[in-house]
């Protein structure tokens, strides 16, 4: 799941319009921006199979961010972050940072320990690949459609969201571009630089609403 996990980004701005939509962004890929910055420093582990169905990821080894015990702890850690920074509404961020591994639930095959190393676990939504996107870009889709109505009730205009919306999209269809598959580094780099272009249209959002 890539944009999908946006979803909670989105549900959490519904939520609570005071936080920071970048905030709420950055949240949604707390987990694997850690696990980017890992794998890059070859502290995580990973492997490119393209014969798996669906993703061809196979991640072996990424106890320090994608483990349940360091889900929680990272969600926690945020949460308490983000209360000292928007007072108790804080805590939906560490709400969303969490949701991600809930999300990795639902498509991953068996690759998330629920210690901090076993046993894994994973639904493998991946395998069923049409399936999953369905799953992910409704799931998106669902939370964009409360976004606007209620960006209409602020007086808020859509065009700043639906701008961020298509440019997820425009990831998600550049993710699934079929090629050579990019070394783990590579490929931690590549979901780093994904993850900035997502903050960095949402915080284009925030400064457009502010304008409002």
């Amino acid at each position: 799941m890539f944009v999908g996990h946006f979803a909670a980004s989105v549900a959490a701005k519904v939520a609570q319009p005071r936080l920071p939509f970048w905030a709420c962004v950055g949240a949604a890929q707390l987990l694997d921006i850690g696990w980017g910055s890992l794998v890059i420093a070859g502290i995580e582990k990973l492997r490119l199979n393209p014969a798996l169905p669906g993703s061809p990821l196979d991640l072996y080894f990424m106890p320090y961010t994608h483990s349940l015990p360091m889900a929680l702890l990272w969600s926690l850690l945020a949460g308490l972050l983000a209360v000292r920074l928007w007072g108790r509404i804080g805590w939906w961020i560490g709400a969303v940072v969490f949701s991600h591994w809930l999300a990795d639930l639902l498509v991953h095959r068996p690759d998330l320990p629920l210690g901090l190393f076993n046993p894994k676990v994973g639904l493998g939504l991946w395998n069923l690949p049409v399936l999953e996107m369905i799953v992910e870009m409704g799931l998106l889709g669902l939370a964009m459609c409360l976004w606007i109505a209620r960006r209409k009730q602020a007086r808020l205009g859509a065009r700043p969201a639906t701008g961020w919306y298509v440019a997820m999209l425009a990831l998600a269809v550049v993710n699934a571009i079929p090629g050579d598959p990019p070394s783990p580094a590579d490929m931690g780099m590549l979901a780093l630089f994904g993850y900035g272009v997502a903050i960095a249209v949402a915080l284009l959002v925030d400064r457009a609403d502010r304008r409002a």
